[in-house]
């Protein structure tokens, strides 16, 4: 007999690919395979973002055009789980729009999915199954994970910092954090199946610890994992600048297979729109935390995300932002335009910035930015860095690719090479985004040559 067909899209951060995992683990269990082709598919779903409107559209337009494939393979079944649909208010909408969907919860109840997907199976209504509260962490939970090299662990799951423009404390519930021990089991397994990286995952790394009766704080368990996990890369995200301490940055600094690379978050430049996001932190604390980063680790990658337009904006607040980029010379970020998120305080404030002015300021920054970004590129011409390969490069599959300790991609050539081989690559090449290399004759015997990458 064969075995029934299921098709997953994700959408959002990491969060949510890490969810999917613990889906495909499920599906796994009750004898499901997993397909690319939504037309072949017994069960389709969706894994949906609330962050951005832009996310909702693409999910709201996808849903859609399931509806036609529905009306001629009505056996299919359709489910719709993740941040969007935890807004109720969202999930009634969906399911008044398109009545054929099967199956809509929450990212509370994640753990009840195999449950939920059989009770929807023998229902000729649609299922909505949202919880309030998250609840306690369920451990044990089924994973299924497609890269073999690479792993997210999370750590904390929900929020309490309430940022003005940010939906993920209402979608996914105030913050609770693993038990140590858990994250070191699930971690050491990892090594043991011959993974060479995790990315220890939060909405805020830097309060792990804070809800737990041990006492633990984030750098404690960074530690343990960089010193009994047996692990060979340790990243982590994200950090929050109210957080960061000097502690964290010695413990980094110390570690033997923690990356040299910190994603810390600064949002804007100026100090009003700082109280205004309820950031918690001044550009002055950021400038320190920073200083005090660079002082244990001079050659730490920072990257940071940037929000352009967000409510009340002036062009002098803005400038503070360029001011920040400059000064900090960030290695990458991740820059967006604000958009409103209906039950979040920035989505009724006055002074909303219209379209135009938020696409120019956007340009401008992603200029000032794309600078910096080729400047640390270019430095590292002619250095021979560690590289871990990932794999075949996505655009152009007669390269390979992989990533720096400083979470840089390299694209490179070479035979006999697998997915997570460490190797000696000598940089030849700067682009903005992307480094060229050749493997280093010294640590491989070879004469590949540096080629075009992505």
């Amino acid at each position: 007999m064969a075995k029934k067909k299921y098709n997953l899209t994700v959408f959002g951060c990491q969060m949510n690919e890490r969810d999917a995992e613990t889906l495909r683990g499920f599906l796994l269990e009750l004898g499901y395979e997993e397909t690319t082709e939504t037309e072949n598919a017994d069960l389709v779903i969706i894994n949906t973002c609330a962050v951005r409107q832009k996310a909702e559209d693409k999910v709201f337009g996808q849903i859609g055009r399931l509806g036609k494939l529905k009306q001629t393979r009505p056996e299919m079944m359709i489910a719709v789980c993740g941040c969007m649909v935890q807004q109720e208010a969202v999930a009634g909408k969906l399911i008044k729009k398109h009545p054929f969907v099967d199956l809509v919860f929450g990212t509370h109840n994640l753990a009840a999915f195999p449950a939920l997907l059989q009770k929807a199976s023998q229902s000729n209504e649609p299922l909505l199954d949202l919880w309030d509260e998250a609840g306690d962490v369920v451990e044990g939970l089924p994973v299924s994970r497609k890269d073999g090299v690479r792993a997210w662990v999370n750590i904390t799951y929900g929020c309490n910092n309430f940022c003005a423009y940010c939906i993920v404390p209402y979608v996914r519930g105030r913050e609770r954090s693993r038990h140590p021990a858990e994250i070191m089991n699930e971690v050491s397994d990892l090594a043991r199946q011959g993974y060479r990286e995790v990315t220890l995952l939060g909405q805020n790394v830097n309060s792990y610890g804070k809800d737990l009766a041990e006492r633990i704080d984030f750098s404690d368990l960074l530690q343990r994992v960089d010193r009994e996990s047996g692990i060979k890369r340790i990243r982590f995200m994200t950090s929050h600048p109210r957080d960061w301490h000097e502690k964290l940055a010695r413990v980094i600094a110390e570690g033997v297979n923690i990356c040299e690379h910190v994603h810390l978050p600064i949002q804007s430049g100026s100090n009003r729109i700082l109280a205004l996001m309820n950031r918690g932190y001044t550009r002055e604390h950021y400038l320190e935390q920073v200083e005090v980063l660079r002082r244990y680790l001079p050659d730490c990658a920072i990257s940071t995300d940037l929000i352009v337009g967000f409510p009340g904006e002036t062009e002098a607040d803005f400038l503070a932002t360029l001011d920040i980029v400059e000064q900090v010379s960030y290695d990458a970020a991740f820059t967006f335009l604000y958009s409103q998120r209906a039950g979040t305080p920035a989505a009724k404030m006055p002074a909303q910035i219209s379209s135009e002015i938020k696409k120019e300021r956007f340009q401008r920054l992603i200029e000032v930015q794309n600078r910096h970004s080729l400047r640390h590129n270019q430095q590292l011409v002619g250095k021979t860095v560690e590289v871990l390969v990932e794999g075949r490069s996505k655009t152009n599959p007669n390269v390979l690719s992989g990533r720096t300790r400083g979470g840089k991609t390299v694209n490179f050539t070479g035979e006999g090479v697998l997915a997570g081989d460490l190797l000696q690559v000598e940089i030849s090449e700067a682009k903005t985004w992307s480094l060229l290399g050749r493997i280093n004759v010294e640590n491989r015997n070879t004469d590949d040559q540096a080629v075009q990458g992505d």
